[in-house]
C-alpha cells in the first residue's frame, strides 16, 4: 500500500514539474505574471522558431526591470537568453512577439534588443498588461479623413531605451549601450534589386530590414495558430509580395497579440494577417533575421501600438486590385496585384509596385520614353485619369521613376483629402515604352502678324528643338475673341506644367473649402498633359480662383465680396484672365515658355 501511495506521489510531483515551464490558465483566463513580481534572477521561457514549423523553447534569466523606458508606467524587463542556438545568432529580427513565461506564467513579449553589432543574446520583454492595453484603449477605426493623415507621427515611442549603469555593469556593457527594438523582416518575392536601391530609404524608415523570401500555398492548417508561432502583416500579394513577420504572443478567443512593438505605430489599422513559415534563421554580426514565407490568409490586423499588435482570426479585409499592364514594341506584361488600403502607406506601395512592373521588362532601358495612361476607380465618384508622357532626363532618376511619383503623388492627394474617406475599387495602369527619347525644348515662338482685330484667327509658329535632331517648327492657330477689348493682349506659348501650376495653386488655396472628394477629383483630371504644346491668351482683368472653380474677368462686385483679404484662404486673385487656350499634341515631352505680345486694333 505505501508502495502504491508513494508511485501515486511521484506521478504527480512529475507532473508539476513538467507542468512549471508550460503556460497556465486559471479557467478561461489567460494566466499572467504580474509585473509587480517580477526581480531579477527569475528563470523564465520564451518561445520561438528557428526553422520550419516547430516552436521551441529558448531559456532566460530575468537582469531587471527599466521603469519607465518606453514612457510613463511603460516598463521593460530585460532578460539574458541562455542556450547554444542564441549565442550563435544573439536576438533575431522575426522574434518580436516571442512569448516570455515566468513560473509558466506569460509575462510579456520579446520586444527589444541590446544595440546593434553584437550577438550578445540581452533582450527586453514588454509587460503583457502592457500588451494587453492595446484592446481597452484602442479607439475605434477613423471614420472621417480628417483622422487619415499620411504624416502619421511614427515618433511617439523611443527609438532607443538607454541602459542605467547598473544594469549595463551586470551584463558587461560598455558605456552607451541602448536596447532597440528588434527589426522587423520585410519579405518580399518579385521585388528587383533597382526597385529595393530606388525605395530603401522608405523602406528603411519603416524599422524593416528587406530580404527576399517567399511564399506558400495555403493550407487548412494555417489557421491553426498559437503562441510562439510566426504570422505575417500583408502589404502586397501578388505577382510582388511585401509582407513583415512577427511572433504570435496569445491567441485568445480568435484575437492575436503579437511583435510586442508597433509595426508603423499608426492606430487602428484594416491589413491581412497570414501564416508565416521560418525557412531558417541566417546568423550574422549586424542583424540576424529569420527568412519566412507566407501562406494562407487567417485574419485581420486591426491594431498597431506601441506595445503590441492585434487581430482577429477569421477572413482578411478588402484589398485593392491593382494591374499595370507594358507594352513594348515587341511584347506585352501584366502585373496583377492587390494591395492594403491605407492613407499612409498605399501610395508608396502603388509607387514600389508601378516602377518594379517597368524596371522588369527586359525592353526597358534608361533612353526610352514612357507613356502612362491609368484609372483610379473610386466608389461613387468619377474616376481619377492619369495620363501623361515621361521622356528620360540626364539626372540620375530613370523614367519609370517619374511615373512612379506621379502615381503615388496622385493617391496622397486623394487619401489626404478632409472631405470623406475615399474607397478605392481598383487601379489600372497601362504604361507604353517608347524606344527614342522624345523631348523638345520650346527655342523661340513668333507671330505672322502682330495687329489683329476682334474674332481674327491668325498663326503662331514655335520653334522646338528635340534632344537630337534637326530644330522644326510647329504652327498653332489661333482665335482673337470676337468680344476683345483693343489694346494688347499676352500671348504664352508653353509646356503643361507651366499651366498647371494655377490648378495646383487652386487646389493647395481650397484645400478644405471645396464641396468634397469629388471637386478635387474635377481639379485633378483637369491637369495637362506634358506631350501637348500650349498657346494660352492673356488679358489684364482679374481671375478669381475660388474652391474649384476659376473665374476669368471677375467684376469689381465679386472681388469687394470674395476679396482674400477679407475671406482669407477662401478665394485668391490673380492679375491675368485667360481669353482662350489652344494645344496641338506633339507625342514627346515638351518643355519651357515664351511670352508674345498681340496687339487688338
Amino acid at each position: 500500500m505505501l508502495s502504491a501511495l508513494r508511485r501515486v506521489s511521484l506521478l504527480v510531483l512529475t507532473i508539476l514539474v513538467l507542468a512549471i515551464g508550460r503556460p497556465v490558465r486559471g479557467g478561461d483566463e489567460l494566466a499572467t505574471f504580474p509585473l509587480s513580481s517580477v526581480q531579477p534572477g527569475l528563470k523564465g521561457v520564451a518561445y520561438t522558431i528557428f526553422s520550419g514549423d516547430q516552436v521551441e523553447q529558448i531559456d532566460l534569466e530575468v537582469i531587471g526591470v527599466l521603469k519607465n523606458a518606453l514612457g510613463p508606467k511603460q516598463d521593460v524587463i530585460l532578460v539574458r537568453l541562455l542556450g547554444d542556438k542564441v549565442e550563435k545568432t544573439g536576438v533575431v529580427a522575426g522574434m518580436s512577439g516571442s512569448p516570455v513565461y515566468i513560473d509558466g506564467k506569460l509575462a510579456g513579449a520579446l520586444s527589444l534588443k541590446l544595440g546593434i553589432f553584437t550577438k550578445e543574446a540581452i533582450g527586453g520583454v514588454t509587460p503583457i498588461e502592457n500588451m494587453m492595453d492595446v484592446e481597452t484603449s484602442s479607439l475605434p477605426a477613423p471614420t472621417t479623413a480628417t483622422a487619415l493623415s499620411p504624416n502619421a507621427d511614427k515618433s511617439a515611442f523611443p527609438a532607443r531605451v538607454p541602459l542605467s549603469d547598473d544594469l549595463a555593469r551586470r551584463i558587461n556593457a560598455g558605456a552607451g549601450q541602448y536596447l532597440i527594438w528588434i527589426e522587423t523582416p520585410l519579405i518580399s518575392t518579385g521585388l528587383y534589386p533597382e526597385t529595393l536601391a530606388r525605395f530603401s530609404n522608405d523602406i528603411s524608415a519603416w524599422g524593416m530590414s528587406t530580404l527576399a523570401g517567399g511564399t506558400a500555398a495555403p493550407t487548412p492548417e494555417d489557421a491553426q495558430i498559437k503562441p510562439g508561432d510566426m504570422v505575417g502583416i500583408d502589404l502586397i500579394r501578388g505577382d510582388l509580395s511585401l509582407s513583415a513577420g512577427c511572433t504570435v504572443t496569445t491567441v485568445e478567443a480568435g484575437r492575436i497579440l503579437a511583435c510586442g512593438h508597433p509595426l508603423f505605430n499608426f492606430g487602428s489599422v484594416t491589413m491581412p494577417l497570414s501564416r508565416a513559415h521560418v525557412l531558417l534563421t541566417l546568423a550574422s554580426s549586424f542583424v540576424s533575421t529569420k527568412v519566412i514565407t507566407t501562406g494562407g490568409t487567417i485574419g485581420t490586423l486591426t491594431q498597431d501600438r506601441t506595445t503590441a499588435i492585434m487581430g482577429k482570426l477569421g477572413a482578411g479585409p478588402p484589398m485593392i486590385p491593382v494591374d499595370v499592364t507594358l507594352e513594348t514594341p515587341a511584347t506585352l506584361k501584366k502585373f496583377h496585384f492587390e494591395m492594403i488600403e491605407s492613407p499612409q502607406l498605399t501610395p508608396i506601395l502603388v509607387a514600389i509596385a508601378t516602377f518594379n512592373g517597368i524596371v522588369g521588362s527586359p525592353a526597358y532601358g534608361e533612353g526610352s520614353t514612357l507613356a502612362l495612361n491609368g484609372t483610379i476607380a473610386l466608389k461613387g465618384h468619377t474616376p481619377v485619369h492619369i495620363e501623361d508622357l515621361f521622356a528620360p532626363t540626364d539626372n540620375p532618376f530613370p523614367g519609370g521613376f517619374f511615373i512612379a511619383m506621379d502615381v503615388s503623388s496622385v493617391f496622397a492627394r486623394i487619401y489626404s483629402n478632409p472631405y470623406e474617406v475615399p474607397q478605392i475599387d481598383r487601379i489600372d495602369l497601362h504604361v507604353t515604352m517608347l524606344a527614342e527619347r522624345r523631348w523638345a525644348a520650346i527655342d523661340s515662338a513668333w507671330l505672322e502678324k502682330s495687329e489683329v482685330s476682334p474674332g481674327e484667327t491668325v498663326a503662331v509658329k514655335v520653334l522646338l528643338k528635340p534632344y537630337r535632331g534637326v530644330p522644326f517648327v510647329q504652327e498653332i492657330p489661333i482665335t482673337v475673341p470676337a468680344q476683345a477689348a483693343h489694346g494688347p493682349l499676352e500671348l504664352l506659348i508653353s509646356d503643361a506644367e507651366t499651366l498647371n501650376r494655377n490648378i495646383q495653386l487652386l487646389a493647395a488655396s481650397s484645400q478644405g473649402r471645396l464641396p468634397g472628394l469629388e471637386e478635387l477629383i474635377q481639379l485633378i483630371n483637369r491637369e495637362r498633359h506634358s506631350d501637348r504644346l500650349y498657346a494660352t491668351l492673356l488679358q489684364s482683368t482679374p481671375t478669381l480662383l475660388v474652391e474649384d472653380k476659376e473665374m476669368p474677368n471677375a467684376p469689381t462686385s465679386a472681388i469687394n465680396v470674395l476679396d482674400q483679404r477679407q475671406n482669407s484662404g477662401g478665394a485668391r486673385l490673380q492679375w491675368q484672365s485667360s481669353a482662350g487656350e489652344w494645344s496641338v499634341e506633339m507625342h514627346q515631352v515638351i518643355a519651357g515658355e515664351r511670352t508674345l505680345t498681340i496687339t487688338v486694333k
